[in-house]
């Protein structure tokens, strides 16, 4: 998608802090194709540089808080070399998904004097757990790790699954097949930026009634968290919305969208409980995935057109219902406000 080279607020690309270092932009184009749920690869690639930056700071203010420890240092040399000498690994150990989490849980436990384990830098070197799973549908491929095991799995706010056996192993793959077939060949825009954004997929259980359950934490960019429902056209939708909590996330990091968080909250039609504004505009964002994958549903035909279209319809509702209270709670930034208002449109343009 062509920007308009345009940028969002001062997030100007080329621009320095007053650090010297530089700072990472947004295009008014790309910003509001990301808010329309329609960025694609494009967008994945903007989002991804700035995750990487991120974590490559990081991983240099904890240099500087503990000049001493002697296995973070070497680790840390070992990373800086990697990043010269090949820069395709060094990228992939740093956007593992769990080493945001653990760096910045290092980085609070070091300024407060606690023992934390910064000897396992190391470890994000080597690949990671679980298998890798190589899936193509009409050309486009995906290749998601599977971590069922992972020693630092971040909280999904659900109990994770695992460790699987082969058999347990087998079913995800087959689910996984089936559910990428679909991506690709009904939601193709959507299967582009999962392919290009999600590394890896972390196994939950069940809900204690067996309903599906799927998650995605603000600090573990690149990973997908859900059980294996017995429709893969379910576990296609989950992929779809939690890859766009991951998209949202990624784009706070580089424009505030909303103020801290307060004591106002706001009705959410998904929820019985009230949300504050950044929950309620993840929940929206989200929900425009959910809208625009039924609707496609439907188009499709087929025996599940009748229970696609009554989706499509109820989330359709809901999400303009979050949008048009989002923008009337003045809790949004000016960028956020731009955001929602394209929300909002894309959603009315998915039509009745």
């Amino acid at each position: 998608m062509a920007g308009t080279g345009e940028v969002v607020a001062a997030w100007v690309p080329g621009a320095r802090g007053a650090n010297g270092l530089p700072r990472h932009g947004v295009d008014r184009g790309t910003f509001r194709a990301i808010a329309g749920a329609r960025g694609g690869a494009e967008a994945v690639r903007l989002l991804r540089a700035g995750q990487l930056s991120k974590r490559a700071l990081l991983l240099l203010a904890l240099r500087r808080a503990v000049p001493e420890h002697e296995g973070y240092r070497e680790a840390y040399d070992r990373v800086r070399a990697l990043q010269r000498e090949d820069r395709a690994r060094w990228e992939a150990a740093l956007l593992r998904p769990e080493l945001d989490a653990w760096a910045a849980d290092c980085l609070r436990g070091a300024a407060a004097g606690e023992d934390v384990p910064l000897g396992e830098l190391g470890e994000f070197l080597r690949p990671g757990p679980g298998p890798v799973l190589a899936l193509e549908c009409d050309g486009l491929r995906w290749e998601p790790s599977v971590d069922h095991c992972g020693p630092r799995r971040v909280d999904y706010g659900r109990p994770p699954a695992g460790p699987l056996g082969r058999a347990e192993l087998a079913l995800w793959e087959g689910g996984l097949t089936e559910a990428w077939d679909i991506l690709v060949r009904r939601h193709r825009r959507h299967a582009q930026a999962v392919a290009a954004c999600v590394t890896t997929v972390v196994p939950l259980r069940p809900a204690p009634g067996g309903e599906a359950v799927s998650a995605a934490a603000r600090r573990a960019y690149g990973a997908v968290a859900a059980s294996l429902p017995g429709d893969p056209v379910l576990l296609a939708l989950a992929l779809v919305h939690e890859f766009l909590h991951v998209q949202l996330g990624a784009l706070l990091d580089l424009v505030p969208l909303h103020r801290p968080n307060g004591p106002a909250v706001h009705h959410a039609p998904w929820r019985p409980d009230l949300r504050p504004a950044g929950a309620l505009l993840q929940g929206a964002y989200a929900h425009l995935g959910v809208a625009d994958f039924w609707r496609a549903e439907a188009a499709a035909g087929g025996r599940g057109a009748e229970r696609a279209y009554g989706e499509f319809v109820r989330w359709r509702a809901h999400t303009l219902s979050a949008g048009e209270t989002l923008l009337g709670c003045g809790e949004l930034t000016v960028s956020g406000v731009e955001f929602t208002e394209e929300l909002v449109r894309t959603v009315r343009g998915l039509g009745e």
